[in-house]
């Protein structure tokens, strides 16, 4: 008898711990889906720049004119393209997670500078302060070391689409 009654609270023990353990995965399932997603911010859509001076993104070096900038892919939010607006060069570029301290009014791009040398460093989308910052190259890396570094801001907007 005395057994039975140890076996009827250790059955009574293991389902309440199961109860538990299942109302507590419940709640963290709803606290991670009604928490913002900011570790994955992503730019939507094309993003048309005119950019004034001669510049680098990620390894690759462009001339002052007009580019796109787009997510390369929507399921690889990694990896960021820059083409000329002519499609005669392109690049791309890593990205993680970037955050202003407010969000830009405006959809920008912003450049580290150091000396006469300027290397895109973070993308924004308007009203969107959680943005995409650009992996820093070797490159980068020697001539910020050697140089004093600045920030310049250079406007963007999004690319119409054809039809509009």
């Amino acid at each position: 008898m005395f057994i039975k009654v140890i076996d009827k609270a250790h059955a009574n023990h293991i389902g309440t711990t199961g109860r538990q353990l299942l109302l507590s995965f419940l709640a963290l399932v709803f606290v991670l889906s009604i928490y913002p997603d900011k570790a994955h911010a992503q730019i939507v859509g094309d993003l048309e720049v005119s950019i004034p001076f001669q510049f680098h993104a990620g390894d690759a070096k462009f001339p002052a004119g007009n580019y796109v900038v787009r997510m390369l892919d929507k399921s690889d939010r990694e990896v960021m393209e820059i083409s000329s607006a002519d499609g005669s060069m392109s690049a791309l570029f890593e990205v993680g997670d970037a955050e202003a301290n407010t969000a830009p009014a405006k959809s920008e791009l912003i450049f580290n500078k150091y000396g006469s040398r300027y290397f895109l460093t973070k993308v924004f989308d308007e009203g969107n302060p959680y943005g995409s910052g650009v992996v820093e190259s070797r490159y980068e890396k020697r001539v910020g070391q050697a140089t004093a570094e600045a920030q310049t801001h250079v406007p963007a907007h999004h690319k119409r689409q054809q039809g509009s």
